[in-house]
């Protein structure tokens, strides 16, 4: 334990920092071929019928806590990096790796140039009024 009281995990030394480096995590890959859907605001949410991912033996820590994390509220990438303290990259391939698993899905915000112009929003409206 440290001194705040909290339980470090066994992947981490204070001294020399992460003991598992992000190359390794990802066993030398830099990209995964879902990676074109990876961007920072793809949010990832964990497969309702996921099965606990601490049981497969191909699975990483990070893997799973990726998942742990998702499960009960969809996470961003970026939200993801920023909590386990890993490059985007790395956070990448990991979650590619876990939709392969069929353990989680991500889901892309709808990019603005597909959003209804505002104008026409104003109209509708005003025909929905003038009825």
């Amino acid at each position: 334990m440290s001194a705040d009281g909290q339980a470090h995990s066994h992947w981490f030394d204070d001294e020399a920092g992460p003991v598992v480096r992000p190359y390794a995590m990802t066993r030398g890959r830099t990209r995964h071929a879902a990676q074109h859907r990876l961007d920072l605001i793809a949010v990832v949410v964990t497969e309702p019928h996921a099965d606990d991912p601490e049981t497969d033996p191909t699975l990483s820590p990070e893997h799973t806590e990726i998942v742990d994390l998702c499960r009960d509220t969809p996470q961003s990438v970026a939200e993801l990096a920023s909590e386990l303290n890993l490059p985007i990259g790395v956070v990448r391939v990991l979650v590619g790796d876990l939709v392969d698993g069929e353990f989680v899905h991500v889901t892309r915000p709808v990019p603005p140039a597909e959003l209804p112009d505002e104008s026409i929003l104003r109209d509708v409206i005003n025909g929905l009024r003038a009825l």
